[in-house]
């Protein structure tokens, strides 16, 4: 049952939070044709497209986008956390996300939420940081999706050291796609998970930013007033009108998938075989390092990062891949190691 926590006047700050306690939140319910107007969009893979494909895949029928998903969560949270008085400051990024099911046609979600750790910032005692673990459910109760996730809020006395739970861990350096040595780009006609090879290089495009589609996305999925309006962004933390990094990262997946088929046209050309791959089974280490602001442009870049083997799908693999992107000025703005399910030409014997 869902505990009714009731909101401070001047809003939820870090210390309101209670470390272990469970929220729940949202309520929201997913047609086809959100579905497949969202693939469209960013994520045009025919699992999310066409119905007839989807039950000859893995997932067995037309389902969401994974990153659909991850942007259907945002909305609920700004509709059912931030808008109840979360003094939220925005997001650093996500540490891991699961995609345990498949999210299909006219499921109804709701969340819910636990704080793990909360600290206030040592360079920034004004700012508190929350780990927080967000999960996904259906109609059956079913959890469809998990992420380990980071918080940004207000810190209502910034002075005394603000700390509950956890070990105050910090993420690892990111080590840049564009720097050390780089690996030549995959030979098209070898796309099989054996074929594979680690530190492969990915071209994936660029992209330019308006002020419209940031607008846009964000009343669509992440209504928060720094991505919103010009002068709540002068006032935030952000210093300007920016997109929501679920733009950024629906961006990145467009961009990603575009050259993937890119590469399959290129192989069906040549007569080779073409590899099956997906779905994903989630991703970990999102980073939203800098704001994306009107007229950014992004360029994308990704690496092969390690292969997995799968005692559990033997005709499968898991590729993982890192990728970034950077802006106009050279600075890396996003981060995420992607990973996906690749065909096997032989399975996998342990």
């Amino acid at each position: 049952m869902q505990e009714k926590v009731l909101t401070p006047p001047d809003g939820v700050h870090l210390e309101d939070i209670e470390v272990g306690r469970v929220v729940e939140f949202g309520r929201i319910s997913v047609s086809k044709q959100d579905i497949i107007t969202f693939a469209r969009a960013y994520d045009p893979q025919p699992m999310h497209l066409d119905e007839e494909a989807a039950k000859a895949s893995i997932v067995g029928g037309l389902c969401a986008s994974g990153f659909h998903s991850c942007a259907i969560m945002m909305r609920m949270i700004a509709d059912g956390l931030l808008k109840d008085g979360w003094t939220s400051l925005g997001s650093p990024g996500i540490d891991e996300c699961k995609w345990l099911k498949p999210l299909f046609p006219d499921q109804v979600l709701t969340g819910r939420v636990i704080c793990t750790e909360k600290r206030a910032l040592a360079s920034r005692p004004e700012v508190g940081l929350l780990k927080v673990k967000f999960e996904m459910l259906n109609q059956a109760g079913d959890v469809i999706m998990i992420w380990d996730s980071n918080q940004l809020l207000k810190v209502r006395n910034p002075g005394p050291k603000v700390e509950s739970g956890g070990k105050g861990e910090r993420p690892p350096p990111l080590e840049s796609v564009w720097d050390g040595p780089q690996g030549a780009a995959p030979d098209p006609t070898r796309n099989f998970f054996e074929d594979r090879e680690i530190g492969e290089i990915y071209e994936l495009g660029s992209h330019t930013f308006t002020k419209d589609e940031i607008i846009a996305f964000a009343k669509q999925f992440d209504p928060q007033p720094f991505h919103l309006d010009e002068e709540a962004g002068r006032k935030s933390l952000f210093g300007g009108l920016c997109a929501s990094g679920w733009h950024t990262a629906a961006i990145w997946i467009r961009q990603f998938v575009a050259y993937r088929q890119k590469i399959e046209r290129e192989i069906r050309e040549a007569g080779a075989p073409v590899a099956r791959y997906g779905p994903s089974p989630g991703f970990r280490n999102l980073r939203w390092l800098k704001p994306v602001y009107p007229g950014d442009t992004l360029t994308f870049r990704g690496r092969t990062a390690a292969k997995i083997d799968l005692k559990s799908r033997p005709d499968r693999g898991i590729l993982q891949t890192d990728s970034q992107a950077r802006n106009q000025r050279g600075e890396i703005v996003f981060n995420i190691r992607g990973q996906i399910l690749a065909e096997r030409r032989e399975p996998f014997k342990p």
